[in-house]
């Protein structure tokens, strides 16, 4: 058998083990629906999600007797389509949740790389920013900061991705304090390879699946915090569709319109569930490779 032959099956076993791992395959299959409901959500969205038509104010879902054709989902106090409005509402959360975990991330990632390489005094100030980060709470640090900042998906964002980047860092750091007395390491320290290309270069792709594991639980993290501060009012600005400013919309009337709030609610559930399943799916598969 030549090196060829024994090397091309690998591929193959490595799809059927993702395949055969139900987390991944149903939570990707999921988010893979929202994502597409927000990218093309100019061609599937039936309405403008901003058009108002306050004579078609309240109209219930498809399922009640006096729902209306042209609102499969029924419309809000404003008479605007509820179908169109959720489906725009995943741009959303999808962005603020992918936004939140570059800015995040960035800033943990390349903590964490510094702090377990270098050790000594750099990992002291790193750890002690770090426990610094831990003793504030998100909520109301982001509550304030968004209100001295104005309500903004920018500065939601932003905000954000400031405060969740310690579990990029703890994580960073140990599995870098693991790997940089391994071997290859030590080798190339030994030829002279800077440092930057050490971090870079070879510590941080041997860390790639740890780190997409804490990239699912954060962008999970973010797209609910979005949504509290959404529906508190220091989220996205209205009549931006949002499934959290949706649910404080409709929670004045959650007893003779209770759909209002069930939709977007469940919307919510549906993307964190697929979120922490997909991340689920992907620790056993690390596990399992580290095994």
């Amino acid at each position: 058998m030549t090196l060829e032959t024994a090397i091309a099956p690998r591929p193959v076993s490595r799809l059927r083990k993702v395949l055969r791992n139900s987390g991944v395959t149903l939570g990707g299959l999921l988010i893979l629906i929202v994502a597409l409901l927000a990218i093309l959500a100019p061609l599937i969205a039936p309405h403008d999600p901003y058009a108002q038509d306050l004579t078609q104010r309240f109209l219930p879902p498809f399922w009640h007797d006096r729902a209306v054709p042209e609102h499969l989902l029924g419309t809000d106090h404003l008479g605007r389509d509820y179908v169109s409005r959720l489906i725009y509402g995943a741009r959303v959360s999808l962005g603020v949740g992918v936004g939140v975990v570059i800015v995040s991330g960035f800033i943990g990632i390349s903590l964490g790389l510094i702090a377990g390489y270098f050790g000594g005094w750099i990992d002291m100030v790193i750890s002690f920013a770090t426990t610094i980060r831990l003793s504030l709470p998100i909520v109301l640090v982001a509550l304030a900061a968004v209100a001295m900042g104005g309500a903004s998906f920018t500065t939601l964002v932003t905000v954000l991705g400031l405060l969740l980047w310690d579990r990029f860092a703890v994580v960073t750091r140990a599995a870098t304090q693991s790997l940089r007395h391994q071997e290859f390491i030590s080798g190339l320290q030994a030829i002279g390879a800077r440092w930057p290309r050490i971090l870079f270069l070879e510590i941080l792709p041997n860390m790639r699946g740890t780190i997409l594991v804490v990239m699912t639980l954060e962008i999970a993290n973010a797209i609910l915090l979005e949504s509290a501060l959404s529906f508190l009012g220091l989220g996205v600005r209205p009549p931006m569709p949002s499934w959290g400013l949706m649910i404080a919309e409709g929670r004045e009337n959650i007893l003779f319109d209770p759909w209002l709030v069930a939709l977007p609610g469940a919307m919510i559930c549906l993307l964190v569930l697929a979120v922490n399943l997909l991340g689920d799916g992907m620790r056993d598969l690390t596990g399992e490779a580290r095994k």
